[in-house]
């Protein structure tokens, strides 16, 4: 790691000193919350490899079937959460699944304004048939780790995760 430092005189003083700012001492390559955003875009993208070609799907879609797949119904508010999207992302997705017969729209007899998500009977397939091809390439992933590594890893994924939140809530 190199840092930088810039001669500077005090006011008033004839002789030079060198400052360091905390700034210039950043390492970015060092830094866990860049790093992991590194390796979670890598994972995403390459697991994207196994479903975009093969069916048509961008992250967000996948996304939102594997949610929907999981959890059931919900409003795409609830599918933004959970799958950490934005809403902008949920909706152009949900569009475009609709349009494919992969998810279906609902809306609230009692409340006009809500409306739940839901997979069709197409879309649970391509969302099977993806999670089988996903759990294989988790398994690619993971070879080179040993059990106590993986264990490890999901111990400190969900701390981290935990400790995240509610710095994120706090700004």
């Amino acid at each position: 790691m190199s840092t930088k430092t810039a001669m500077r005189k005090p006011a008033g003083q004839g002789e030079t000193r060198s400052v360091t700012s905390r700034a210039e001492l950043f390492d970015l390559d060092a830094f866990l919350p860049y790093r992991l955003a590194v390796a979670a875009d890598a994972v995403s993208s390459g697991l994207a490899t196994v479903y975009a070609d093969r069916f048509g799907l961008t992250i967000p879609e996948w996304r939102l079937i594997a949610n929907l797949g999981r959890d059931g119904a919900m409003t795409a508010s609830e599918a933004a959460t959970r799958a950490t999207l934005d809403k902008v992302q949920v909706t152009r997705a949900t569009q475009r699944l609709i349009a494919r017969k992969l998810v279906a729209r609902r809306v609230d007899k009692t409340d006009r304004r809500r409306a739940a998500l839901t997979l069709t009977v197409a879309g649970a397939a391509v969302r099977a048939e993806i999670a089988d091809l996903a759990i294989a390439w988790e398994r690619q992933l993971l070879a080179g780790l040993t059990r106590d590594q993986r264990t490890v890893i999901d111990r400190a994924l969900a701390i981290l995760t935990a400790r995240a939140m509610p710095l994120a809530a706090a700004g």
